[in-house]
């Protein structure tokens, strides 16, 4: 496993995060025991950083990684968020912090978590999260319930907005860097870099839609980056590549990215995750890849509030 420095926080992170979203059976139903096999596997093969939230599966997955961390707590990097419960729920108040976190040590069954971030902001006000939120969350740390506190969401510029206007340690930026997308690198990364900011990717997938099966029903993308999706699936079967490993492989050689955040729903999930560390595609096939995703390339959704929705993106 290789491992990178989170920021400034003095915490090496693998490569491969471990996120919790399918413990909360948001990509269909699992069991526990796969959730335990496959986190232990995980574990093993030096995976460390373990990302979770009580909106997965309303309070399941933390509730089931609570259940199957319990006597290796010690051997992870854990983080959790707080502000967002439901899928329209949202409430970043220092009140809302403070209880959700308390919620959440319950149901990990820990004293503290090592990073707390603010769960997609673009939902809530950005002054409220700049002036409340991010204030209370640095009270916790001071209390010893957090060690490092960030900010999470879709749109890279108002994270970057963010992390230029409050003092935070680390960010997760989602579905802004991967075979679709690399507008992160306008307006975030540059930015992180500068501050030193743990820099966090999620969803090399693009939320199902780059693992070769369609993705979620309930996907916003529009319908022609679906369909892009599906032709990049039957381009890597032509080449005999399962197009999950390509995307992940493609989202592991960020320079600047200390972690990237898959969500394993077994342990063969997580192999999966581990070869595409040393898989090495054709160039044949980037080329085509690249000219497939082209006339496409950074095309974004709506996301959050109306107010938050940059207009560049």
């Amino acid at each position: 496993m290789k491992y990178s420095a989170l920021g400034k926080t003095g915490v090496n992170v693998s490569t491969i995060g471990f996120g919790t979203v399918a413990f909360g059976d948001e990509y269909g139903t699992v069991s526990l025991e796969d959730c335990r096999q496959g986190l232990m596997y995980a574990i093993d093969a030096g995976i460390n950083l373990v990302d979770t939230s009580p909106y997965y599966g309303r309070t399941l997955s933390e509730e089931r990684l609570g259940a199957v961390l319990d006597g290796r707590r010690h051997e992870v990097v854990l983080g959790t968020k707080c502000g967002r419960y439901g899928f329209d729920q949202f409430d970043f108040s220092e009140a809302a912090v403070v209880r959700g976190l308390e919620g959440s040590l319950r149901r990990l069954r820990t004293e503290y978590v090592d990073v707390l971030q603010a769960h997609d902001v673009e939902f809530g006000s950005i002054e409220q999260i700049i002036h409340e939120t991010i204030p209370a969350m640095h009270r916790l740390k001071e209390q010893g319930k957090v060690r490092f506190i960030g900010v999470t969401g879709y749109w890279p510029r108002i994270l970057a907005y963010i992390a230029e206007s409050a003092s935070i340690d680390v960010t997760l930026n989602y579905c802004h860097w991967n075979l679709m997308m690399d507008d992160m690198d306008v307006a975030l990364t540059p930015v992180a870099n500068r501050q030193q900011i743990g820099l966090m990717n999620g969803s090399p997938l693009h939320m199902g839609l780059l693992g070769g099966n369609g993705g979620p029903p309930w996907h916003p993308a529009p319908a022609g980056i679906k369909a892009v999706a599906a032709q990049f699936a039957a381009l890597c079967g032509e080449y005999g590549t399962d197009p999950a490993l390509l995307a992940l492989h493609a989202c592991f050689q960020h320079p600047s990215v200390a972690t990237t955040v898959v969500g394993p729903r077994n342990v063969d999930e997580v192999n999966d995750a581990l070869e595409a560390m040393t898989f090495r595609p054709s160039a044949e096939l980037m080329q085509k890849v690249s000219e497939l995703m082209t006339p496409t390339f950074n095309t974004s959704w709506p996301s959050g509030l109306p107010e938050n929705q940059p207009t560049l993106d």
